[in-house]
């Protein structure tokens, strides 16, 4: 009889949770915030009903940051009392899995839209008439009808809601060989050291686990911390130029996972110097080398396309 109510499959049924509900609001808040903060930015508005922008942002990711904490330590207690059987295991891998997958296609829209603007930059598919008359600036006044753009001092680019005008300029290319080259070293240099991290842990190696995971965790805060010295001595601005727009979107988008990704690693850092991993069981562990291995090879497509393909006749000049 005993039996017969006893657990006869290698699935886990998760216990009641409150945290996709929380998660699910937090998100929204947060959603709510960014649009309310960038309102006010290009329309100088105060606020919805009084509040601010930021402070409702901040509410909401602070939701989300406690809720993933709390949720993932539930994770963690399931792990420990036996509830991930080989079985939930693989199928923990075939959802981060599915989620690189996603976040590759994220990308993909990025670099759509910087191919775009630097295959197309007279915009020969669209008639001049069809972008006069939607009041769209032309591609071929923009750019001078070549890529890298023609360096302007200054654009006369608006924002169409209202008419406001965006100050913008372009005045040339990073140089590729670079930062951008020291940053690809660095990186590529951590994907051998969360590698070598991997390998002693397999082996049982608690001291080359925590080496491997800490000297990641320093390459990727040194990564961080050149580009955004190489966005602060940027030749070209965000707004007001599509250049900027393409380019800070792809890599600014990249670099927050890079921050992502060495958080999610030096949270590995202080669960293995907790004794947290063992070689059988290890799959926060091996999610976060995936998602940084992710992170990398994005990074080359950057780097290889953006600042050396991209780069022009004369990268660096005008920083």
């Amino acid at each position: 009889m005993a039996q017969a109510h006893g657990k006869q499959h290698d699935y886990h049924l998760l216990d009641p949770s409150p945290w996709p509900i929380t998660a699910s609001l937090s998100a929204f808040v947060t959603a709510i915030g960014a649009v309310i903060w960038m309102r006010s930015l290009g329309e100088g508005a105060t606020g919805l009903f009084g509040v601010h922008g930021p402070w409702v942002f901040a509410l909401g990711f602070l939701g989300l940051v406690g809720t993933a904490t709390l949720w993932w330590r539930d994770v963690i207690i399931e792990a420990n009392r036996g509830d991930h059987t080989p079985v939930v295991q693989l199928h923990l891998r075939y959802g981060v899995l599915l989620f690189i997958a996603s976040e590759v296609m994220f990308f993909v829209a990025w670099f759509w839209a910087y191919f775009d603007f630097a295959l197309f930059p007279a915009d020969i598919y669209t008639p001049d008439n069809v972008k006069e008359a939607l009041g769209m600036v032309q591609r071929n006044t923009l750019f001078g009808g070549q890529w890298p753009p023609v360096p302007v001092e200054s654009t006369d680019a608006v924002i169409p809601a209202t008419g406001a005008p965006v100050n913008g300029y372009f005045k040339g290319t990073f140089d590729p060989w670079g930062i951008p080259f020291v940053n690809t070293l660095i990186l590529l240099l951590s994907g051998v050291t969360v590698t070598w991290a991997h390998h002693a842990l397999l082996k049982n190696d608690r001291r080359g686990l925590v080496l491997g995971l800490l000297a990641t965790v320093i390459l990727g805060a040194i990564f961080t911390a050149l580009q955004a010295y190489e966005y602060m001595h940027a030749a070209f601005t965000f707004g007001g130029h599509a250049y900027g727009s393409a380019f800070f979107m792809a890599t600014g988008f990249h670099g927050a996972h890079v921050i992502i990704g060495t958080i999610f690693l030096l949270v590995c850092l202080v669960r293995a110097i907790r004794g947290a991993f063992t070689p059988q069981q290890h799959f926060g562990f091996e999610a976060a080398a995936w998602y940084w291995h992710f992170v990398d090879v994005v990074w080359l497509f950057l780097f290889a396309s953006i600042y050396i393909w991209g780069a022009g006749a004369n990268p660096g000049v005008g920083h």
